[in-house]
């Protein structure tokens, strides 16, 4: 069997599959990687060695001293750079590639997310479009990076769980789409956290506002938020949240 070499397309696209996979579902029995191989005609094994490459360059498991599969390196790793300076960039276009591969285009595939766009034109529309198909892409990859749990309660039904911004979206372009600047959390801590009512310490432990501490005599309270100081919160997979953002949410956004 001759083997086809690796596109610049097919590689991005992998990408966005490792991005959006749990580590441990790197493997060629996961359905994700079957149906990226369907849809790129290649086989669930040489999907699997692209996703293990990009483990590779992934500093994340650099750290831990988990190799993955280095034969590959030198075709992953510019895409892993390019990754890091344009996330926006090219986490739209692997989806406009994969919408092509399955034979539709974003406008279809994302019919419901794009919904009240419709009056807009030219440059304002190719904007909205990006920014929504974006958020998607980066509360797919935030909620498998949790294991699609929330990092607090452990819910994991995934209609109550939100991809939560540490440094707020409006705050830092450039970080808007960082996985290391998201955690995941149902909706209730989300907006808790949003708000400046809890914050995160850089040992990942909770801090409850005085704001919040306010409303101890009250059976929510007691229900929801009595137990949260200092629980640590349950670490992700591959991205730890950054320090930087924590510290950042502390100062200007925590009520404390």
């Amino acid at each position: 069997m001759i083997r086809k070499n690796w596109g610049r397309e097919e590689l991005i696209v992998a990408l966005n599959l490792y991005l959006k996979l749990p580590f441990g579902k790197l493997d060629a029995r996961t359905k994700e990687v079957i149906e990226l191989a369907r849809l790129l005609d290649r086989t669930p094994g040489s999907i699997s060695m692209r996703l293990n490459n990009f483990a590779s360059v992934d500093p994340y498991h650099q750290q831990r001293g988990i190799g993955g599969l280095p034969g590959g390196r030198k075709q992953v790793l510019p895409i892993w750079e390019e990754f890091k300076n344009k996330r926006a960039e090219l986490l739209f276009e692997s989806e406009r590639i994969l919408a092509e591969k399955e034979k539709t285009s974003i406008e279809t595939k994302y019919t419901n997310l794009l919904r009240g766009i419709e009056h807009l034109k030219g440059t304002d529309k190719v904007r909205e479009v990006k920014i929504r198909v974006n958020q998607s892409v980066f509360r797919q990859i935030v909620i498998a990076n949790y294991n699609g749990k929330c990092a607090i309660s452990g819910i994991d039904i995934s209609s109550f769980l939100v991809a939560s911004h540490i440094m707020p979206w409006s705050k830092n372009e450039d970080e808007r789409l960082n996985p290391e600047n998201g955690i995941c959390l149902s909706s209730l801590y989300d907006c808790a956290f949003d708000n400046g009512y809890i914050a995160i310490d850089n040992k990942y432990n909770l801090l409850v506002s005085k704001a919040l501490l306010k409303e101890k005599n009250k059976p929510y309270y007691e229900k929801c938020f009595s137990h949260l100081s200092n629980l640590k919160i349950q670490l992700p997979q591959k991205y730890l949240p950054s320090k930087l953002f924590l510290e950042y949410h502390r100062d200007k956004i925590f009520k404390k």
